[in-house]
């Protein structure tokens, strides 16, 4: 399971940073990323993020 950012969507906002337990979450002005390294597999910033910026892929499939 991998979380992909939607850079393009992505407002930067904030909200997954502020849900992340794991704290793998790292907010720039022109992206956010994601450590995947740390990462849990929650899900709780692909449910909290009001744009749909972050989606989940199972095995590199969307």
């Amino acid at each position: 399971m991998k979380i992909i950012v939607k850079n393009d969507i992505c407002d930067r906002c904030g909200c997954c940073t502020a849900v992340c337990e794991a704290d793998c979450i790292t907010v720039y002005e022109p992206c956010i990323e994601i450590d995947d390294e740390k990462c849990v597999g929650c899900r709780k910033c692909v449910w909290i993020c009001p744009l749909e910026a972050l989606t989940v892929t199972d095995n590199g499939k969307p």
